[in-house]
Parts: C-alpha cells; sequence; structure tokens
C-alpha cells in the first residue's frame, strides 16, 4: 500500500508559520529560524510557503514572494528540499503574476488555491481546469492541487480530481475533505487515473485517520511546530505498525487539541500554533497580523500547560525516535 519510493514530495510536508516583529513586520532572523529547523529535520521531505498556516491572506503579493525568497534562501543552504509557494488569488491574471513571482523568488513548485469566490459562488469544472492551465504554463513549475473541504463550493469534485490528475504538471493532491466517505472516493479516483500521483493528507486534526487510507504522506502547518513527531507518525503507519502510530497521536492530541480545539484550523488556530511554537522555544515572537488575534489568556496558559506536559518547554522534542 504505502510504495512511495518513486512518488515526487512523499513524506512530511510542513506549510511554514511567518513570525512577525512587533511593528507586523515579516520578522527575517525568525523566519530562517524557522526554515533552517524544518530544513534539517528528517522526513520532512518540503516546506510550503504562503499557506493559511502562514497567515497568507494578511500578506500582499511582494511581502509573499519575499517569504518565499527567504525561506528558499535558507533551506539551500542546508538540503535540495523543495520550497512550495501557495497561489491565493481571485483571478487568472493576477494568479500568472503570483506564481512568475514564486517561481523568481525560488519556488520549485507552486499550489493554486480556489479562487475564494468560488466559496460562494461555485465554479464549473472547465472553470478549474483553465485556472491551473494558465497560472501551470505561466510558470513552468510543478502544481500541488489544494482541495478544499466538502461542505465549501470550491471543493472539488472526485471526477474532477481524476481529470487533474491527468494533467502532466500536476504532481501532488493536498486532500482536505473533511468528509472521510468523499476522502476514500478521491484518493480511489486520483489512484485509478495515475497511480503515480503524490497523495498528502493536510489534515492537521485527525493525523493518523486519514493516514491510513493509503496516502503518500501528510502536508500540514502542524509540521511548523513538531515535524519529528509527524514524520514518527508516518513512518509507524508506513511500517504498518499500529501499536506505535497510536502511541504517537496520543502523544500528539493534546497538543492538537489546545491548538485546534474540537474544529477545523481557522486563522485564531494558526495564532495559537503560534504561541505554542514561543512557548516550545521556537519562536521568539508569536504575534498574528490583524485582523487575527492572540489568545487570550486562558488559551495561552492552556497552551502552555500542553507544551510542557508533552516535554517541550523550550526543549528538543523527545517522542520522534
Amino acid at each position: 500500500m504505502y510504495q512511495t519510493s518513486e512518488r515526487k514530495y512523499a513524506g512530511v510536508i510542513p506549510a511554514i508559520v511567518v513570525p512577525f516583529n512587533n511593528d507586523m513586520q515579516i520578522d527575517e532572523a525568525g523566519l530562517r529560524q524557522v526554515a533552517r529547523r524544518l530544513a534539517e529535520t528528517d522526513g520532512v521531505v518540503g516546506i510550503v510557503t504562503n499557506g493559511h498556516t502562514g497567515e497568507v491572506f494578511a500578506l500582499n503579493p511582494v511581502e509573499r514572494a519575499t517569504v518565499t525568497r527567504i525561506v528558499a534562501d535558507e533551506v539551500a543552504k542546508r538540503s535540495r528540499k523543495p520550497v512550495i509557494s501557495a497561489v491565493v488569488c481571485e483571478g487568472i491574471t493576477d494568479a500568472v503574476s503570483h506564481a512568475v513571482m514564486a517561481k523568481e523568488a525560488g519556488a520549485q513548485a507552486i499550489m493554486p488555491m480556489p479562487p475564494h469566490h468560488w466559496l460562494r459562488f461555485g465554479y464549473t469544472h472547465n472553470d478549474a481546469l483553465d485556472y491551473f492551465d494558465a497560472v501551470a504554463n505561466a510558470c513552468g513549475l510543478d502544481v500541488v492541487v489544494h482541495v478544499y473541504p466538502a461542505w465549501t463550493r470550491a471543493s472539488y469534485s472526485s471526477d474532477l480530481l481524476a481529470a487533474m490528475a491527468r494533467l502532466p504538471y500536476v504532481k501532488v493532491f493536498k486532500v482536505g475533505t473533511r468528509d472521510m466517505n468523499k476522502y476514500a472516493r478521491d484518493i480511489a479516483a486520483i489512484r485509478a487515473t495515475d497511480s503515480t500521483k503524490t497523495i498528502l493528507t493536510c489534515h492537521d486534526e485527525y493525523l493518523l485517520a486519514t493516514m491510513v487510507q493509503g496516502v503518500d504522506g501528510a502536508l500540514v502547518g502542524f509540521g511548523s511546530f513538531i515535524p519529528e513527531h509527524i514524520n514518527s507518525l508516518w513512518q509507524a503507519v508506513k511500517a504498518g505498525d499500529l501499536r506505535r502510530a497510536m502511541e504517537i497521536q496520543n502523544f500528539i492530541n493534546p497538543l492538537k487539541d489546545v491548538v485546534y480545539g474540537s474544529g477545523e484550523p481557522t486563522g485564531h488556530a494558526h495564532a495559537r500554533l503560534k504561541e505554542a511554537m514561543k512557548v516550545a522555544g521556537l519562536l521568539d515572537n508569536a504575534t498574528p497580523r490583524p485582523p487575527t488575534q492572540a489568545p487570550n489568556e486562558k488559551e495561552k496558559a492552556e497552551i502552555r500547560a500542553a507544551v510542557e506536559a508533552a516535554g517541550l518547554l523550550k526543549s528538543i522534542p523527545s517522542m520522534a525516535r
């Protein structure tokens, strides 16, 4: 089931957080520190910039390119791991410009997110294919398909995912349907069309349950915080060691709960993620950009308690082995 050696980008890919200074400008030194750690972590096979975890909607186009440039430069000093930049735009013209800027900044792949007006108005099969064709042809980079939750009008059907799997530039599917029936159908549709495509779960809030569905790893913002543990979980799943996988997931759960609670990732969850990283000594400043708000004092206390109970309080993680 888990023959991933020939699939590009198979493994763990964190979506990187973006530290800000108190004046809300990008903290380049802090961003380099996070990128360096991820580049040097075993099992991490790439890094995504400008994802939701990276507060992309609070960044202007120049800042998005700057984030990619900083991360790509730092990663290149330590590894050959690819940097993948998300492209978050409302129209083709804008998306083409962002994709070209990402390439010039050092990205080796792009991840076009569905235009957000699709969330309200929906889209047609050809709308999506035309969007992907235009962006991919403009930059000539590998493409990661970001599959939105099934409850949104921007979620791709299994038939459309099969059509996307036929596109030569599409290498990876980041599947976050958050509907286990559709999740299984989507994976089956992609595999039946082209078994060489990489499929990654992006369900930060229930990793183990989605990893065991026959995917090739995980692309998650939670990887910015505990990449070692997520890789250990993935290795246990690949080895068929369910007991070990459950042990690791049980270790992850309290940390996951204080970040994501009982729901899906949100902007405020990403702010809690940064707070957890600060408590663990991985960030100097956990300030999010408005309108996202920092955790309140009760949430901060809960985060600190969970990080301390996990043995991660300004220390090197101890569960990954």
